[in-house]
């Protein structure tokens, strides 16, 4: 497994710190909404040279960016997003819970993450007065058949160490939550709620104000390997070459991607195995008619199904006062469908013949079913709301807005539900690390993630003898050449 070890770089804090961004955008923060400048970028000019270069403006990526900078401020580092903002996709588009670590499997990246990112995101809020709520979460089994399944989501939460976790009766639910019914649930106090759009905003400011560059609407087309161009090693400190579809480019060292739903595309650039590949899904939520907005007072969750890494049908309070009942699951028709009618035909073949898509489709055929009954029907989701809030009726909800969530998927059709590390085989596609699966709870575990990479990068390191030689910094290892037979893992201790 050595000789297949990711490496980022120590060594890189060595570099000499380069005086061109002649390129490079300015932002500034307004009102704490990031804008940047209306000037175009000039294609022809000196390409900036940076240390490192993160790809993907989400809250993985951004908040990824921040912490390397923040602890090493010599290092030119950048960050490009294909998108007009930070956070356009799933870090803008979701439920906007901060998660307690219940739900995951013991000793995997996502539960050890989780409870780690749960306290440092609280203390970051306090720390920059981001606003937020710890409002709870209910998990409630409403029938007997679900009660085995919520102890067992209990052992797995204790496991974890989830903060005061409890199991609680019906009486204790009617207290935390008066108008919710169900058997028996898990409650955890801990979890909360927040606008994670708003938190990677805070995330770009703290990296822009120490220095870094977001070059928004960068779409990568390519990394091109540059340590064979020049004869005389000029360009072997900066050996990668980062090109956009508009023809800018940047120079680099070392490469972090955080692309989520292009992470499998943008993976192949560096020569990575098309798998896990990314499969779409939507999800869509219906808002509770503010007039029974005081029905709900933290979150509300079904006992999920084992087999799925959706949770359900959930009913979660916004910080803007709204509550948002959902949402369910259904494939996305584009990588970006928000709706029915996005629709883009390439894609979606792309999908279809996808080996693990077909068996994982006819796995579970009534299950997709049903999910797209719901989007059809809002009866159906409505139905599955009363389980635990009878009081909801058909003209306390309407359609509300949607996400789409990057979800990994191996060629025999299982789901992967655990964070992914990769990095190709070669000494070029090494320096460039891909993060090809953070699905939630991926925003609570965002400076979790930060500091585990950014630990790497402070990790015993030998000398360089040469440029050329990528160094070991880090050793986040996904073995692609296993396609997913083996577990995602994390080398620790050389």
């Amino acid at each position: 497994m050595d000789g297949r070890k990711l490496s980022i770089v120590k060594a890189v804090l060595n570099i000499r710190k380069i005086k061109d961004k002649k390129n490079a955008k300015v932002f500034r923060f307004t009102h704490n909404r990031l804008i940047t400048s209306s000037a175009k970028p000039d294609t022809h000019a000196q390409p900036s040279k940076y240390d490192i270069v993160v790809v993907g403006g989400g809250v993985v990526g951004m908040g990824a960016a921040r912490e390397i900078l923040l602890r090493h401020p010599q290092l030119q580092v950048a960050v490009v997003e294909k998108e007009s903002r930070l956070a356009y996709h799933q870090s803008g588009h979701n439920s906007g819970v901060i998660h307690a670590g219940v739900y995951y499997t013991p000793g995997s990246l996502k539960a050890k993450l989780c409870v780690e990112g749960l306290h440092m995101t609280y203390r970051y809020c306090d720390e920059h007065k981001i606003p937020y709520k710890k409002c709870g979460k209910l998990i409630v089994a409403t029938d007997k058949s679900e009660l085995e399944k919520l102890q067992n989501l209990y052992e797995k939460g204790v496991a974890n160490l989830v903060p005061d976790i409890q199991m609680v009766d019906q009486k204790k639910i009617k207290e935390i939550e008066p108008h919710c019914q169900g058997l028996k649930a898990i409650w955890s106090p801990h979890t909360g709620i927040v606008d994670w759009a708003l938190v990677t905003e805070h995330y770009g400011r703290d990296f822009t104000q120490g220095g870094g560059n977001i070059r928004l609407n960068f779409k990568v087309k390519s990394f091109e390997d540059l340590t064979k161009k020049d004869a005389d090693g000029t360009t072997k400190a900066f050996p990668i070459r980062v090109v956009s579809e508009t023809g800018e480019e940047v120079h680099t060292s070392y490469v972090l991607t955080c692309a989520g739903l292009h992470s499998d595309q943008v993976a192949v650039m560096s020569g990575c195995e098309s798998t896990p590949r990314i499969i779409p899904f939507r999800g869509e939520y219906l808002y509770l008619n503010p007039s029974k907005a005081h029905l709900v007072r933290g979150n509300i969750y079904p006992v999920p199904d084992p087999r799925f890494p959706f949770l359900g049908v959930h009913i979660t309070p916004r910080m803007d006062g709204s509550v948002w009942l959902g949402p369910n699951a259904v494939l996305a028709l584009k990588r970006e469908g928000y709706k029915w009618s996005d629709i883009d035909f390439r894609e979606l073949l792309d999908v279809l013949k996808y080996r693990g898509f077909r068996k994982l489709a006819l796995k579970h055929v009534v299950y997709g079913t049903s999910e797209m009954a719901k989007s059809a029907f809002m009866r159906l989701q409505l139905k599955e709301l009363q389980k635990f809030i009878p009081e909801i009726t058909a003209k306390d909800i309407s359609r509300g807005p949607s996400g789409v969530r990057a979800q990994a998927l191996d060629k025999d059709g299982n789901l992967v539900d655990d964070f992914v590390f990769a990095t190709g085989p070669t000494d070029f596609s090494k320096r460039i690390l891909h993060c090809r699966n953070a699905p939630s709870p991926g925003a609570t575990s965002s400076l979790a993630i930060a500091k585990m990479i950014a630990d790497r990068v402070e990790s015993d390191t030998p000398d360089r003898d040469s440029n050329l030689d990528p160094p070991v910094i880090g050793s986040l290892v996904y073995c692609e050449s296993s396609a997913l037979d083996h577990e995602t893992t994390e080398v620790g201790n050389k």
